[in-house]
């Protein structure tokens, strides 16, 4: 253990223990944070608002997270002029954002949101160098220091109660407080996340509450259309009837990958996603299972085709692409700017999530995409899986304190090894030739109510196989996070 990891723990430790010494004056249950500040709270502490049955409501965040990466070992680093490796010195990143959030109820069931956002981020090494398990999840494609602001959504969200019981649904941000039926049909369209509607998990989602790495915020493997920041235009359908829920989407992605010009023509380029949900009791604790697939129509590039076109002419290389492309350097190594064409992607996921206490509670996800061709709009991975658990702090007198541990792998297709050992790169990975094994991350996380509407974290990542590249790593990140809610 190095002299910074040990200085880590012992500071991690330090700040669980200062946490069982100033414990809440509040008996040990499992109560929500409802009582956090916030306008409609208090508006509804005075009489001067409804908040179980809201005409508008308003809502914000704020979130910093800071990265630190020791140096670690590499057998080489950008060989023969390609751009993605991880960078094998120490380096620090970081994200700040803070985001409006604006609802309207404009007739019955019928709701407008709005929700401008800005972001400052530098990250680790360009963003390049990590697959499947990039550190921060707030971390955007084209991103600067300077601060960005920018509106992610803008959308129209219409629910249609078919009958049922009778269900309340609570104010919060994108959320009108009132009632509705466990049998209703919601209609959204307009500019949002895929990720606000489909895969959701209670224990692997809210990265501003959880944990850091982007692997625990969806299937790594998931490659939703959306733009370089993650955010979409296009429209979901959400069929709730009592314990079972059906979705489905078409969506925008990027006119280039990982780039933020959307491409509009969603009868030609698309991202079609279906989820079918069940929730349930197991043992009189609340759970879910979640099956999701997407299929994606795309102007993208396989992984054989940028190898044949390279071998039936070595001019089709890295460096004379005229079109879009990673600005690789590397004149021996095949581009996927010469095999671009209207190509499917598909994929296949399950996400679980089981409360087992009142305290403790797991989840797992797993995806597998076809891997034939490049990485459109989120990691490189082609298969993923995660898992791990969550244990709030009730038995040690934090009732929203939590602790979160969890374990995440991904893969790459034969094909895009092929790619990558040619010297070939995508969006985010490619050291010049590749030793191939699966990346691993481990992530554990401390969160503290430190007090009203504030939160801070610790966490540790321990990174194996960065990029796929056994020649390469292990890296070992340390983070802390200041999230505020209101």
């Amino acid at each position: 253990m190095s002299f910074y990891k040990f200085i880590f723990f012992l500071v991690l430790l330090s700040f669980i223990g200062l946490s069982s010494v100033q414990a809440d004056n509040t008996e040990a249950s499992d109560k929500s944070d409802d009582d956090e500040f916030s306008v409609m709270n208090t508006l509804s502490a005075h009489n001067l608002h409804n908040i179980k049955d809201e005409r508008w409501n308003i809502y914000s965040q704020a979130t910093y997270i800071s990265s630190v990466k020791d140096a670690f070992p590499a057998a080489y680093t950008n060989l023969n002029g390609t751009p993605n490796s991880l960078t094998p010195t120490a380096e620090r990143s970081f994200t700040a954002t803070a985001t409006f959030y604006l609802g309207l109820k404009a007739w019955q069931g019928g709701e407008f949101y709005v929700a401008p956002e800005m972001i400052s981020e530098l990250p680790l090494s360009g963003l390049r160098g990590l697959a499947g398990a990039i550190q921060n999840f707030e971390l955007q494609k084209n991103g600067s220091e300077n601060a960005t602001w920018y509106l992610p959504r803008a959308l129209y969200r219409q629910t249609i109660a078919l009958g049922g019981t009778s269900v309340q649904m609570q104010s919060g941000a994108m959320q009108l407080g009132g009632s509705t039926t466990s049998r209703r049909f919601v209609f959204t369209g307009g500019n949002f996340s895929i990720l606000d509607i489909f895969d959701k998990n209670t224990y692997a989602a809210n990265l501003r509450q959880q944990f850091f790495n982007m692997a625990f915020m969806t299937n790594a493997a998931y490659d939703f259309a959306a733009d370089a920041r993650g955010y979409t235009t296009g429209f979901a359908g959400e069929i709730y009837f009592d314990d079972w829920a059906f979705r489905f989407a078409r969506i925008a992605g990027p006119m280039d990958p990982n780039q933020l010009p959307v491409n509009f023509d969603l009868l030609n380029f698309y991202g079609d996603q279906i989820e079918l949900e069940h929730q349930h009791l197991l043992y009189g604790q609340p759970g879910a299972v979640r099956l999701l697939g997407y299929r994606n129509r795309e102007n993208m590039g396989s992984w054989t085709d940028a190898i044949a076109a390279f071998k039936s002419d070595p001019n089709m290389n890295a460096t004379t692409c005229t079109g879009f492309s990673y600005g690789s350097g590397n004149s021996g190594a095949p581009d996927l700017c010469w095999a671009r064409k209207p190509n499917i992607k598909m994929g296949i996921g399950i996400n679980m999530e089981q409360k087992v206490t009142e305290d403790f509670g797991l989840f797992f996800r797993g995806m597998y995409s076809d891997g034939k061709t490049e990485v459109y709009s989120y990691t490189s991975s082609d298969r993923s899986l995660s898992f791990g658990a969550q244990i709030k702090g009730l038995r040690w007198g934090r009732v929203k304190d939590s602790v979160g541990i969890g374990y995440a792998e991904s893969w790459i297709s034969k094909d895009h090894i092929a790619y990558l050992n040619r010297g070939g790169i995508d969006g985010f990975i490619g050291d010049g030739k590749i030793n191939y094994r699966s990346e691993k991350v481990m992530d554990i996380y401390y969160q503290f109510h430190a007090f009203q509407s504030t939160w801070l974290s610790l966490d540790y990542q321990y990174i194996a196989n960065p990029a796929y590249n056994a020649d390469r790593g292990p890296v070992d990140i340390y983070g802390g996070r200041v999230h505020f809610e209101f």
